[in-house]
């Protein structure tokens, strides 16, 4: 499942390639043929995330206050992938299925054709295709979400006060994050992977980050301090940041990948202990163990996080 940097990722992605165009809105699979119907014709303003749900905001043309919001969850099987003409710059795709990191390199077609108004003809649809995005210069379609539901402003809001804070939003407050966990008995390691209890955390920053700060993952949240839980909010603020930055989850310390810059680090010098299961710690040379927790497997340094 994308972890929360990817759909940022897109968000700004989806925002840069149709914000401010009247969108051609279609379900070619015809599961999400009355949303789309509703959403046909309105004009993207602006494109967002929190946590792993993404939000198209959609108004009527000529009257900006008749909104209403695309709003999708990736899932486990969900993905976006583009194409369009040669000034669509966009990446041919993000969400699952995954490649070996977050492939992003232009996927411009090779022969386009146009209609009367300019714009250019999508592709025949291939697969099963909920919704397609079709602005003048290409277009975007979306296969197998969890989740995609056109709704009015006011139920996106309340979807999205059931989640917890997002690190990746900079005017975000850790602190409905520090207060439910801190009252928890249940694992830090599952808390960390609680929606509603912090947005966009996934296996990987999920691991990484425990190790990096030297938490058991069993831990109850009960038992770690403010600080402790606060700091663990911080690495979140900090990988995910550079998970934006760089398309990939690298992190991994300078000094731990001699002479291996960020932007080459993935996969093998990426990560301290996530699909390390044997491996030697890089810090401490234990070996680096895995377990089932919520049904997800976990990574940890038993020395580095005893």
């Amino acid at each position: 499942m994308p972890e929360g940097h990817s759909v940022h990722r897109l968000a700004r992605q989806i925002g840069d390639l149709f914000e401010g165009q009247r969108l051609r809105v279609s379900s070619p699979q015809g599961r999400f043929a009355a949303g789309a119907a509703a959403l046909d014709g309105r004009v993207l303003v602006r494109s967002r995330a929190h946590g792993k749900h993404l939000y198209l905001d959609l108004a009527a043309p000529g009257d900006p206050q008749d909104v209403l919001v695309l709003r999708s969850h990736l899932g486990i099987y969900g993905a976006w992938s583009f194409a369009g003409d040669e000034s669509f710059a966009a990446a041919s795709s993000i969400g699952a299925p995954r490649r070996v990191g977050e492939r992003e390199t232009g996927s411009a077609a090779t022969a386009v054709e146009y209609d009367d108004a300019g714009r250019v003809v999508p592709d025949a649809p291939v697969g099963a295709v909920r919704v397609r995005l079709a602005g003048e210069h290409g277009w975007a379609d979306l296969r197998g979400p969890a989740l995609c539901t056109a709704e009015t402003p006011e139920e996106a809001r309340a979807a999205e006060a059931k989640l917890g804070p997002d690190p990746l939003d900079p005017d975000a407050d850790p602190e409905p994050f520090l207060r439910t966990a801190g009252r928890s008995r249940r694992p830090v390691g599952v808390l960390l992977m609680e929606q509603h209890v912090v947005a966009g955390i996934g296996n990987i920053f999920r691991a990484e980050s425990l190790f990096r700060r030297g938490v058991d993952p069993m831990t109850p949240g009960t038992s770690l301090t403010r600080e402790d839980l606060l700091g663990l909010w911080e690495e979140n603020v900090a990988l995910m940041a550079a998970g934006v930055r760089l398309g990939r989850i690298v992190t991994t310390d300078p000094e731990d990948r001699p002479g291996v810059p960020d932007t080459e680090a993935w996969p093998e010098h990426a990560n301290y202990v996530y699909h390390r299961h044997g491996q030697p710690c890089l810090r401490c040379g234990a070996t680096i163990l895995k377990k089932d927790l919520n049904g997800r497997g976990l990574y940890w340094c038993p020395a580095c996080q005893g």
